[in-house]
């Protein structure tokens, strides 16, 4: 695995998740507000075999957006649903994409 500049990473490459700790200070923010998404059900935190929460670069890029909204004036709780809402609608959108390619692929006359 290669170091992301962007964000770093702890040197165990069997586990590349940041610590609570790191993944506040990457996010300029508290080990608190982390806990809040997780009460929020936003992100779980991974737990490492010593028991300590870790965060993969996916919950810090979902934390990252719902750090935005609540800095915008947003309750964290509606941030939260609200990230869970533009995540699903990504996923939604590149699914039916798939879909069209592969039906136009398998129909190549329907599209013309």
């Amino acid at each position: 695995m290669t170091a992301d500049d962007s964000f770093g990473r702890l040197d165990d490459d069997d586990y590349p998740a940041y610590t609570m700790g790191r993944a506040a200070d990457m996010l300029g923010t508290t080990q608190a507000f982390l806990r809040a998404l997780g009460k929020a059900r936003l992100i779980t935190p991974l737990r490492s075999e010593g028991g300590h929460r870790r965060y993969s670069r996916y919950q810090l890029r979902i934390a990252a957006r719902a750090r935005e909204l609540v800095d915008q004036g947003t309750p964290i709780e509606a941030a939260c649903r609200i990230v869970i809402l533009e995540d699903q609608l990504e996923e939604a959108q590149r699914i039916n994409a798939e879909h069209r390619r592969a039906a136009e692929a398998a129909n190549p006359t329907a599209a013309a």
